[in-house]
């Protein structure tokens, strides 16, 4: 690896570093957004690996308390404190990170732009845990890399670098832990992963991609003895197959109750207008978000926290030629995710919430990133009154569920500050529904068995038949509500 740098490095400059020919055009937009994505950096401890000439490394200095820049080729180092050697709060290291240490609990955010894909897969194992032992509890670290293809176009030949699957890394950062006692241990949490804007601008490349990631201590019994909640969501309940058997019930890009006609009648409740900006919270497969840029003019992040939904997201968008600028996917925590305050005009969530269990401080999140008169309008999975039958709560701790009954949903969006605050109990209108997509599935049997096998089939029956049954006539243990709420103007 060294000597395929030392054939870039003559010249030590950002066209060598982007390993292309537009590189000042491409850091001018570049630089910016990628700084848009960190958590907070102010007074806060950090570590660049991979810092090169320095692009970053003033940026993040200018407010950190303290930067120790790394980089293995000393002529890059040398360029760095060449340019940044003035601010005093800044270390400079010619290392290996890969046999470099650091004291344990020592560092907030780890940074890192370009850097795993020029190591090989056991390295970046190996650095992951080195950096879980390197961050304090609740630290975060950065990562952006180049995936499945190279980006820049200048000429490299005997290229080294490993252009991973974006979710080949997902499963990396997944398998790193390190021990804190007989029944903890720490490891990463996904807060955010999505493509860089400025390569999809550019030069239509989404297959940059960047991640953030938050140290957290897990209890070993906990969620369903999968490591994270996004991976037993992906390998249970949204796996890909899952997915698009609800799709083949909802309609293409849906995967919620209704499908389009309800996110017809939802959407129509925001009195949306052209030119605003909708967060769309477990956005799917982008049905809703698709609907709202066609339809109202407006742009539209949607986030989820299954990559398998995101996937098929970014390929149902390129099937209906939305630009990727009009619905921007991340794959992203909505309860770790955060975003400058005032963000957003709207805030639209379709039956996602019931995954959550702390709803206040999730519709507090809300509050801050709506602009002020901002709407929210959530539809979710609810419960009734009272005590609930042993089969329903299994169902409920199978699905890994936090249900509250609708008026309870709407006294906690009170709570968070939001007003105009609307709690409708629609569990009727979900019965007709449910039984129509039922009646629907039954209709296409044979075609529903050529595509996805008879053991789909009856699971998709059993499952709709079994929702019915605790809908009842509405009266039943399950529920289905609607909630609109407003931030106040002033």
């Amino acid at each position: 690896m060294s000597e395929y740098w030392k054939d870039h490095a003559q010249k030590a400059s950002i066209q060598t570093m982007m390993l292309d020919s537009n590189a000042e055009e491409l850091s001018k937009d570049e630089v910016p957004e990628i700084m848009s994505y960190l958590p907070d950096v102010a007074n806060k401890r950090m570590v660049e690996l991979g810092a090169g000439i320095g692009r970053f490394t003033n940026v993040l200095a200018q407010k950190a308390e303290h930067v120790v820049a790394v980089d293995f080729m000393e002529e890059f180092i040398e360029k760095n404190k060449k340019l940044n050697n003035h601010m005093r709060n800044i270390d400079f290291k010619c290392q290996d990170v890969t046999k470099m240490e650091l004291p344990d609990a020592s560092v907030d955010i780890v940074f890192s732009n370009w850097l795993f894909m020029y190591l090989e897969d056991d390295e970046v194992q190996l650095v992951y845990n080195k950096m879980l032992r390197w961050l304090k509890e609740g630290g975060h670290v950065f990562i952006r890399e180049s995936c499945n293809r190279q980006s820049g176009n200048k000429p490299r030949q005997n290229n080294p670098t490993n252009y991973r699957e974006d979710i080949k890394y997902d499963a990396m950062f997944s398998a790193a832990n390190i021990p804190y006692d007989e029944t903890h241990n720490y490891g990463f949490d996904l807060v955010f992963s999505t493509a860089v804007v400025t390569y999809i601008k550019h030069k239509n490349n989404k297959d940059q991609r960047v991640w953030l990631l938050q140290k957290v201590k897990r209890d070993k019994a906990e969620n369903h003895g999968f490591k994270t909640f996004q991976e037993f969501l992906d390998s249970q309940q949204y796996s890909k197959n899952s997915i698009l058997r609800y799709e083949k019930v909802f309609g293409r890009t849906f995967v919620s109750t209704g499908g389009l006609s309800t996110t017809k009648d939802f959407v129509k409740l925001l009195d949306l207008k052209p030119g605003q900006r909708v967060l769309d919270v477990g956005g799917g497969i982008g049905g809703s978000a698709f609907y709202m840029v066609q339809n109202y003019g407006v742009k539209v992040v949607s986030i989820d926290l299954s990559s398998n939904m995101t996937s098929i997201g970014y390929e149902r968008a390129e099937e209906l030629g939305i630009p990727p600028d009009h619905v921007v996917f991340e794959i992203a925590d909505a309860t770790k995710r955060d975003y400058p305050d005032n963000s957003f005009d709207a805030i639209y969530s379709r039956d996602a919430i019931l995954h959550i269990k702390e709803k206040l401080e999730l519709f507090q999140r809300f509050y801050k990133w709506l602009k002020p008169g901002g709407k929210i309008l959530i539809s979710d999975y609810c419960c009734k009154e009272g005590d609930h039958s042993e089969e329903f709560k299994a169902y409920v701790k199978q699905r890994g569920y936090n249900l509250l009954n609708p008026s309870q949903y709407g006294k906690v969006l009170e709570k968070a500050g939001l007003v105009n605050v609307k709690a409708e109990d629609k569990t009727v209108l979900f019965g007709e529904i449910l039984r129509s997509e039922l009646e629907r599935t039954l209709s296409i049997k044979d075609e529903f068995i050529e595509e996805f096998g008879e053991k789909n089939y009856n699971d998709i029956v059993e499952g709709w038949t079994d929702k019915v049954k605790r809908v009842g006539k509405g009266d039943g243990d399950q529920r289905w509500g609607l909630f609109y709420a407003e931030k106040p103007r002033h």
